[in-house]
């Protein structure tokens, strides 16, 4: 089940960080900053009763643009349809607040998250030589029109399983 995150996911969303990130991992205190912000929409995967990812979208209210501030499943989750599911809901939500454009940045080195995001409509606008440190990776800039992220998928199957931007 996808769900709103809540202040109270801190501790399992910062221990499926730390496990995905581990050189660049987010501080406790830069993350519970994102899940309280009025401009951020995090959501939880649940599945057990355990929370095995989280993704997270920030478009404050009125925004043209938005950015996908993360992605993180655990090891065991991974390849089963749910970083995909977890996209699909941030794009919804940005499609519901009329955003224009949604960016994100991905590891050069990470051909499975270019390749699901490239499959839901993500293109290269840019890359930031030497952006994740201390692995001196590259990160791809990619943004997808929202709008035709939406008409490609149908408003029906854009809104299929998600109710105000929760899917279940």
């Amino acid at each position: 089940m996808i769900r709103p995150a809540t202040p109270a996911d801190l501790d399992a969303i910062m221990r499926l960080e730390r496990a995905s990130f581990p050189t660049d991992a987010w501080s406790d205190a830069m993350m519970r900053e994102e899940l309280a912000s009025p401009h951020g929409h995090y959501v939880a995967l649940e599945q057990g009763g355990r929370l095995i990812g989280y993704a997270g979208l920030r478009a404050p209210a009125g925004a043209r643009d938005g950015d996908v501030q993360t992605i993180a499943l655990d090891e065991s989750a991974r390849g089963r349809g749910f970083g995909r599911a977890l996209l699909r809901t941030l794009l919804s939500t940005a499609h519901e607040r009329r955003v224009r454009e949604v960016f994100l940045d991905v590891r050069d080195d990470n051909p499975v998250a270019r390749g699901l995001y490239a499959s839901e409509g993500f293109v290269e606008a840019g890359r930031r030589p030497r952006y994740y440190q201390p692995d001196d990776v590259d990160a791809i800039v990619m943004r997808v029109d929202v709008q035709a992220w939406a008409a490609a998928r149908g408003e029906d199957a854009v809104a299929s399983g998600v109710n105000g931007g929760w899917c279940s």
